[in-house]
């Protein structure tokens, strides 16, 4: 029987069928029991005899996967590797799945819920009629703007094709480039990130975290975009500089922003938490019932088909 240690908080929530897979294939399954993200110290003592792990953004670096000697595969639960040390798992021999397009419409959708939770200022509006203060605020328009996607990978054109429905103008920087599906969808890729800052209304990033997109938004970042500017990350926390974010929203240089992903979660820097231009998320743009779902089934066949 192969031990199988489950660290998502979400898995199998709303379908039993992701654990069904693992039960009917003879694995012991061990669930993280903090209700939380584990620390390492408690990934240690959890998965020294495991055989495998289903892990969401939990931290497995060489540290912790030194000390789980039995370990044949890391299943990813979601489609971000940047908490998994690969260089040492692919010395150790272990195999690291992920689970692509489970999430892709979720985040997606999120991503455009926070464009216009951003833009027109929902939550500065919400608060201030509980406090029965019905008066105007004047916001800025989705519609017929520029999109600049930093990214465009199944995500990107994921966002891509929503925003089509708000008849925007969209353009696009990533070093791989699609051009059959941005010449079928509109899309103008630039030659330069800095293009898209200085032209786009709308920025949204779409990358993974890796020592070459640490801090890319930056102080010098912001001070290309327009001061009407929204800027979303639902990506990764750590691809914008917080301090330089902070800075940036609460001067007033750009208008909004709409922020899922921190480089710590809560955010270190407190006073993030109290601008009302900033729209928050608890890394929740992939959780929705049928990515919960489809995430879940997809890790836990790719488990079962490398042990």
């Amino acid at each position: 029987m192969s031990k199988v240690v489950v660290t998502p908080r979400s898995f199998a929530a709303h379908s039993d069928e992701p654990m069904q897979i693992l039960l009917r294939n003879g694995c012991e399954v061990s669930l993280n029991p903090y209700g939380r993200i584990m620390t390492k110290s408690e990934l240690v003592s959890m998965i020294g005899d495991a055989d495998a792990i289903i892990v969401g953004v939990d931290p497995l670096d060489r540290e912790v996967l030194e000390r789980a000697e039995r370990l044949r595969v890391i299943s990813k639960y979601g489609v971000g590797t940047d908490n998994i040390d690969l260089r040492y798992a692919e010395e150790r021999g272990i195999a690291v799945t992920v689970t692509p397009g489970s999430n892709t419409d979720a985040v997606a959708d999120f991503t455009i819920a926070l464009m216009l939770a951003s833009a027109r200022k929902l939550n500065e509006i919400d608060k201030a009629c509980r406090q029965r203060n019905w008066s105007k605020r004047t916001t800025v328009d989705m519609h017929k703007q520029t999109l600049g996607l930093i990214g465009l990978g199944q995500i990107g054109k994921a966002v891509a094709r929503r925003a089509a429905g708000f008849d925007m103008r969209i353009l696009s920087f990533d070093r791989f480039r699609d051009e059959a599906y941005a010449a079928q969808h509109g899309i103008v890729y630039t030659e330069s990130m800095d293009e898209v800052l200085k032209e786009a209304d709308f920025i949204s990033l779409h990358l993974p975290l890796t020592d070459d997109t640490r801090h890319l938004i930056g102080r010098a970042q912001f001070a290309l975009m327009k001061e009407t500017a929204v800027v979303v990350n639902t990506a990764r926390g750590g691809l914008i500089d917080e301090e330089a974010l902070f800075e940036a929203l609460h001067t007033g240089r750009i208008w909004g922003a709409g922020i899922d992903v921190f480089e710590e979660e809560p955010p270190r820097n407190t006073s993030l938490l109290e601008l009302d231009n900033l729209v928050i998320g608890s890394h929740c743009a992939a959780s929705t019932v049928s990515a919960i779902d489809n995430m879940g089934i997809l890790a836990s066949q790719n488990l079962i088909r490398y042990l």
